[in-house]
């Protein structure tokens, strides 16, 4: 072997290498992120059931006004559009979950 074939194979080798854990590592990354997703995605589901739920004690006759109430009102409010500014993140999970639904669905249908 000459010393071109000897360096050819070296770098062959440091480039499936290097493919390969790219490759391991960009799966993993993904994974994580899909959690991290799924995890903001039922967060939001509990603020907008909270901001729901104070709507609903706020209107009754007996808090109906209550300054305190409106303001924690307000609170959860402001907190639920914040979780807006990550819809990107957790519209993933609601489109993978929107495949599965179809899915689904196809599999009773047939």
């Amino acid at each position: 072997m000459t010393s071109l074939e000897i360096t050819l194979i070296i770098t062959l080798i440091f480039s499936i290498i290097l493919n390969i854990s790219l490759g391991v590592y960009a799966r993993a990354a993904i994974v994580r992120l899909l959690s991290v997703a799924e995890e903001l995605y039922d967060l939001k589901d509990m603020s907008d059931s909270l901001l729901e739920h104070l709507q609903s004690v706020y209107e009754l006759e007996m808090f109906y006004g209550d300054e305190t109430l409106g303001s924690l009102m307000s609170h959860a409010r402001s907190y639920t559009e914040q979780f807006e500014t990550f819809e990107y993140i957790y519209n993933l999970i609601e489109d993978e979950n929107d495949n599965r639904t179809t899915e689904e669905e196809e599999t009773e249908a047939s």
